[in-house]
């Protein structure tokens, strides 16, 4: 854990909620209860006394204070100040959390803002020069072909399906097995599209390391600092805390789909009009399997 010594004050460029779960694991048990107190109820602390907190989470006040030092503030006051300079501009988007008593309008209204929430902090982190190499990586590839496992494996084919309509040889893999025989046969001008929300899989890093070694490049989609990080060739970060000991959507998810559109918008302008006829033609194939649009004159 960072030493407060080393940061006096709250990093609120990254916004404390992104902070607090930047470090969930990294606290004392005594204070990730704290932690999800505050991201449970951001407009009430900042109104607290430090002992009315302290009841609250569980916890004794020593804690509280340990908490506050550990984000780099220098006590209750100096946290509570940033966290109401942060709602003050907006930037309320927590990560969702919930109550068992919370009622159904509560815990939807979470889950969205939590969603537009990551969306953003995604967003906003995104190294535009590496996008930028990304998308022409792809739209130069022979072949791309997409890894992932579990729900980054439905993101691989979600992803497969938007890239072959772009004219380019595609796959997507979500068994150990197939990607190592997928890696295998890779060279390059080829480039594999590794998908992980953890990017700590063995399997998918041992794949990785075998498309490198066939000559392929390897965009990464993927938290940084992570063993899959330091593998692949091109990464771009998504970096999303998520907390798996209370109830939590998988909000990283939908920024993985989020990127990947990206990527194809990126590659569709890169390739130019021709793909855009392509597409329209493709659009226009689909509408026999559908019903027309009610004529409502």
């Amino acid at each position: 854990m960072m030493p407060a010594s080393r940061n006096k004050e709250c990093r609120v460029s990254l916004g404390l909620f992104d902070e607090m779960r930047r470090r969930m694991e990294h606290f004392r048990r005594s204070e990730q209860k704290v932690a999800r107190f505050v991201l449970r109820n951001p407009e009430e602390v900042i109104h607290m006394r430090i002992v009315d907190l302290a009841t609250e989470a569980k916890v004794s006040e020593p804690t509280v204070v340990r908490f506050c030092r550990a984000l780099g503030c220098n006590g209750f006051q100096d946290f509570k100040l940033k966290l109401a300079q942060m709602l003050a501009t907006g930037s309320q988007f927590a990560q969702f959390s919930m109550n068992d008593s919370d009622s159904v309008a509560e815990f939807s209204q979470s889950i969205f803002d939590s969603t537009v929430g990551t969306l953003l902090s995604v967003r906003d982190r995104l190294d535009n020069e590496s996008l930028s190499q990304a998308i022409n990586a792809l739209a130069m590839a022979n072949r791309v072909e997409f890894y992932g496992f579990g729900a980054s494996g439905a993101v691989a084919f979600d992803a497969q399906h938007k890239f072959f309509r772009l004219q380019i040889s595609t796959a997507a893999y979500t068994d150990p097995h197939m990607q190592n025989m997928s890696a295998a046969t890779l060279k390059e001008g080829d480039v594999v599209v590794a998908i992980s929300q953890t990017g700590r899989t063995k399997a998918l890093v041992a794949s990785v390391r075998m498309a490198r070694d066939a000559g392929a490049t390897v965009i990464g989609l993927c938290p940084s600092d992570t063993p899959l990080a330091g593998e692949v060739s091109l990464p771009l970060y998504i970096d999303v805390h998520e907390d798996t000991e209370i109830y939590t959507p998988m909000s990283s998810r939908i920024a993985h789909l989020v990127l990947v559109d990206v990527l194809a918008v990126g590659v569709a302008k890169t390739r130019g009009p021709k793909l855009a006829e392509q597409l329209k033609a493709v659009k226009r194939s689909l509408n026999p399997l559908r019903f027309p649009e009610e004529d409502e004159s």
